[in-house]
């Protein structure tokens, strides 16, 4: 085996996560799902015939834009009825559908006024229409129409973000408290046939948490959602009005019974955080790593992680890849700027100095991680040199700054700056070491 150099990391964690992006392509990922054939329309396993009733398309998410440009293209333009894209990031070149752009992590106005068009733009619904919904990471805060005064349902998402509650959890909560969640888009699709072609952005793939589960019915009640906020004490980010608002809607809705939606749905798995981590270790093979994909479950603390990343860097063997895929919370303590995976990448940087030869990157594959507009860091055992200046960044959580500076001062790059990619499924975690 060819012995690798070390200076070549850069080019070596390029070709490792563009690898990972090519295999969460949007477009790609709805093609191998979705095929016509004369009359009949393949999703998946099912097959629908088309001219029976009418066919819309509805794509909700951060990839959006890039599902419906394949949907659309396979099925062809003349065969939509309508629909609609809600996205985070609309391009400038016409779209096939009407489309609108929203806002992510939190929920704004034209969010819900998005959400309002596309669900009014699929009226008198019969049992031979089809809706092709295509949903991506992100959907939870572009699609939605809250039970809560606007204020106070972006007050709860901010809060339920800053208290490092897993997105589990908090889509526990969210599912409760918005009418086009947990079901509810199924609900008012009714009784249109509605299949899903879903790319994951939630660790373990639960159809019920990505995007919240808009065409997935829930079995959550208030009283879970209620015992999420207690659990991780959200109420410590939140006015005293607010959580008690929260607290009386989650009570009142604990006496209304929910339908369960009476059409014939379908949720299918197309794209997740697995595929693109075996994509991502077989190029780091090809490159002449030995690579170990250790897990696609990866969840927890990022400053924890960030320390567990840099004790497998450690041990690692010499010209080795180390993989993990998953995604990691950040309990807000400062005031700072950053993102689950700078704050993993700058607590590994902190536990990695004084070891040569290793690198870790932490990589969101949205493109965009927490506030900082960049998609996360790579670090080395050289990265930090000033440990207390380190430290007070990470505990202030502002470790897009530590490695901006870093980088101006042209002791880098360390910051990932992509742009927004077009796809979201989790995050990707590669340690390298070198001989």
């Amino acid at each position: 085996m060819t012995p690798l150099d070390f200076a070549d990391h850069p080019a070596h964690i390029q070709a490792i996560l563009q690898a990972a992006l090519d295999q969460a392509d949007p477009q790609t990922a709805v093609r191998r799902s979705l095929q016509k054939s004369d009359s009949q329309l393949h999703i998946g396993p099912h097959a629908v015939e088309l001219g029976n009733g009418r066919l819309f398309i509805v794509s909700l998410g951060k990839a959006a834009v890039p599902m419906a440009l394949a949907a659309v293209d396979v099925v062809g333009e003349a065969a939509v009825s309508g629909g609609g894209i809600i996205t985070k990031h609309l391009p400038e070149t016409p779209l096939p559908l009407p489309a609108y752009a929203g806002s992510h992590p939190v929920p704004d106005e034209p969010s819900v006024a998005a959400t309002t068009a596309v669900l009014q733009s699929l009226p008198n619904l019969t049992e031979k229409d089809l809706v092709l919904c295509l949903i991506s990471g992100g959907a939870s805060a572009l699609f939605t129409r809250p039970r809560l005064p606007l204020d106070d349902w972006q007050a709860l998402n901010r809060a339920l973000l800053a208290s490092g509650c897993p997105i589990q959890a908090i889509n526990t909560v969210r599912r409760q408290l918005d009418a086009v969640k947990g079901g509810g888009l199924a609900r008012w699709l009714a009784p249109a046939r509605v299949i899903s072609l879903i790319l994951s952005d939630v660790v373990g793939s639960d159809l019920a948490a990505i995007g919240s589960g808009p065409t997935v019915a829930s079995p959550d009640k208030p009283a879970e959602a209620l015992a999420v906020l207690r659990r991780y004490q959200v109420e410590r980010f939140l006015e005293t009005a607010v959580s008690q608002t929260i607290t009386a809607t989650l009570q009142n809705l604990a006496k209304t019974t929910h339908t369960q939606p009476a059409n014939i749905i379908d949720n299918l798995i197309i794209g997740s955080i697995q595929q693109s981590a075996q994509a991502a270790s077989a190029k780091a093979k090809s490159l002449g790593f030995q690579t170990r994909l250790l897990t696609t479950r990866l969840e927890g603390e990022a400053r924890e992680v960030g320390r567990f990343a840099s004790a497998l860097a450690i041990d690692a063997p010499p010209q080795s890849a180390t993989l993990l895929g998953g995604e990691t919370t950040v309990t807000l303590h400062g005031d700072g700027i950053g993102g689950r995976n700078l704050e993993t990448a700058l607590s590994a940087a902190i536990s990695l100095s004084g070891w040569p030869q290793r690198t870790i990157t932490s990589f969101a594959t949205d493109g965009d991680d927490g506030t900082s507009g960049v998609a996360g860091a790579t670090i080395t055992g050289q990265t930090v040199q000033d440990r207390q200046n380190a430290l007070a960044h990470l505990d202030n959580n502002d470790s897009f700054t530590f490695f901006q500076q870093l980088d101006t001062a042209g002791q880098g790059p360390h910051l990932i700056k992509t742009g927004p990619t077009g796809t979201n499924v989790n995050d990707l975690i590669v340690i390298l070491h070198y001989p």
